[in-house]
């Protein structure tokens, strides 16, 4: 049987009331229960999207580039919504450290306090055999990592009239 859905994701922290309001100001959460050990934070109808537990001191994150847990992602609904949310972070000094059209979507990558990478993204493609179609092309064996894009240019574009399915489109892919 597969599940049907993502639930939620649970980060450890020594810093917990950072965390809280980074995933807050991120995600748009609010806290639906938290003491000084444990937050529970969620975005929509689901009683927790994050939790951050903070139950004891913990050893430093390792450093460099290791194995295991990569990023999160979380999807908004239109590229207006990821443009606007990049305006919004932005004006509380939370700014992404990598923007990148892979092709199926279009993504920001943030980190938290702790150096988790979290990403936020939109879908390019207007339903998923489109997506899946465009992963199993020529044009994304060879790049399936994307190009960077500059989310100013996409505002301005966007300002100036340019349709949102033009934006969305993969500079390297006719």
């Amino acid at each position: 049987m597969t599940p049907p859905r993502l639930a939620h994701c649970v980060f450890r922290t020594n810093q917990l009331a950072a965390m809280v309001d980074w995933y807050c100001k991120l995600l748009g959460a609010r806290i639906n229960h938290a003491s000084e050990k444990i937050a529970f934070l969620t975005n929509d109808e689901e009683h927790h999207r994050i939790a951050l537990v903070a139950m004891e001191p913990y050893a430093p994150r390792a450093q460099g580039v290791t194995v295991g847990f990569y990023h999160a992602a979380f999807a908004y609904a239109n590229l207006g919504d990821l443009l606007q949310g990049y305006v919004t972070l932005g004006a509380q000094g939370i700014r992404p450290y990598r923007c990148i059209n892979h092709g199926p979507t279009l993504s920001f990558y943030y980190s938290d306090p702790d150096g988790n990478e979290i990403e936020m993204q939109v879908d390019t493609f207007p339903d998923s055999a489109s997506t899946n179609a465009f992963m199993q092309s020529e044009a994304f064996a060879r790049n399936p990592i994307g190009v960077p894009v500059v989310p100013e240019e996409l505002i301005a574009r966007r300002a100036a009239g340019e349709p949102d399915s033009a934006l969305l489109r993969r500079a390297d892919v006719s």
